[in-house]
């Protein structure tokens, strides 16, 4: 009996074996009762089929990660500041303090930019690919372009030209880099 169960777990690769019986001496047959699916679930097959995160998901991704590295970014730059601008009198408090408020400062404000640039790009980026049903480097670059316009709109048309410019180079670097390490690295 125990010979056939295993050779049912070892046919069926989509599930692992999970027991949280294990360290309990139980029959043998209590073993094969949690087979546990390895692979995504889905609720419906044309979700599966779906290569793509969902808008909301992508909003959620992008503002995030470009929050966090604005973020990042923007406290290593406060703290550089704050160290250069240290006196010779400074106590250690007073270092401490300065470079805590710099990088807590500049941190904020580049996360905060950096943060409604994600915004408006995976807004653009998902209302592109619902127009066209297409989820591709044209669509990310159309996102890099409207983005970059969009945030420099208020500084007139030729800055909007040029922030456009390139946001849609710099969203095609991106996705060129994705695809060559995608391609080069095995991961």
């Amino acid at each position: 009996m125990a010979a056939n169960h295993s050779s049912d777990h070892e046919s069926d690769q989509s599930t692992r074996l999970y027991n949280p019986y294990q360290n309990y001496e139980l029959p043998v047959k209590a073993q094969y009762l949690y087979k546990l699916p390895t692979s995504p679930e889905f609720l419906f097959t044309e979700e599966s089929l779906r290569q793509r995160r969902s808008w909301g998901e992508n909003l959620t991704f992008y503002t995030g990660t470009a929050y966090l590295g604005g973020s990042i970014a923007g406290a290593s730059t406060g703290f550089y500041s704050a160290v250069r601008n240290f006196e010779s009198g400074d106590t250690t408090k007073l270092k401490i303090n300065r470079i805590l408020n710099s990088s807590g400062q500049s941190g904020r404000a580049w996360g905060n930019r950096l943060g409604v640039i994600g915004l408006m790009y995976a807004g653009i980026e998902s209302g592109a690919v619902a127009a066209t049903d297409r989820d591709d480097v044209w669509t990310s670059v159309v996102a890099g372009l409207g983005t970059g316009a969009v945030y420099r709109a208020a500084r007139g048309m030729r800055s909007a030209a040029v922030a456009g410019a390139l946001g849609g180079l710099a969203a095609g670097a991106v996705v060129a880099g994705k695809q060559a390490l995608k391609r080069y690295v095995p991961i």
